[in-house]
């Protein structure tokens, strides 16, 4: 759920700004985006131990839609209240309230606020493969993950690599990314299907 949450950053515009100043550009001017993207999940040892598939679009604040496609089929949507997770092959849906699943996570930096400051320590990290590298680490202690880096080009976040408390390192690249698109009503609408289990709150 963390990565879909994530994610979630994608573009900022001025292109001799500094990683956080691009952010910030990004922040301030992207009300919503959608986006393909290629995830790999590795160990702390660095082994490849999950790729996936898939596409998300979000709409600030607390609006976003996260669709794997392979190899798992899996639906994460919040709808500004909860967070719902599909997972269809075992027809299960767990729902959270989207203000206990927030705060100091990756959502923080898609759905929320401006003042991603307040929650995040940030700084530069250089230049690394042809992108300027950005790391945010949350500043609650019980958050879900220990940083997250954003790799940004001059047209804006090309990567994001998640870290969490096991050591584990989950590395996205994003692609066909539309800034601002117009959204189809009830995008951000999930209602558990007939059947399924439903966990949570």
């Amino acid at each position: 759920m963390r990565f879909a949450l994530l994610l979630l950053v994608l573009f900022s515009a001025t292109a001799q700004a500094a990683a956080i100043e691009r952010f910030k550009t990004f922040v301030r001017g992207t009300q919503a985006a959608r986006a393909d993207f290629e995830q790999k999940v590795y160990d702390r040892n660095g082994k490849l131990t999950q790729e996936s598939k898939g596409s998300f679009v979000f709409q600030r604040p607390g609006l976003f839609r996260w669709v794997y496609a392979k190899p798992v089929d899996q639906v994460i949507v919040g709808d500004g209240e909860r967070v719902w997770i599909h997972d269809t092959d075992l027809n299960q849906v767990t729902v959270r309230r989207i203000a206990r699943v927030l705060g100091s996570t990756p959502a923080a930096l898609l759905a929320g606020a401006s003042d991603i400051q307040n929650a995040f320590d940030m700084k530069e990290l250089g230049e690394k493969d042809g992108l300027e590298w950005l790391e945010a680490k949350p500043r609650e202690k019980e958050a879900g993950f220990e940083s997250m880096r954003l790799g940004l080009s001059t047209g804006g976040v090309e990567a994001m690599e998640l870290v969490d408390h096991f050591g584990q390192t989950t590395r996205l690249r994003f692609s066909n990314v539309v800034r601002n698109p117009q959204i189809e009503p009830g995008t951000f609408r999930f209602s558990p299907p007939k059947g399924a289990d439903v966990l949570g709150d």
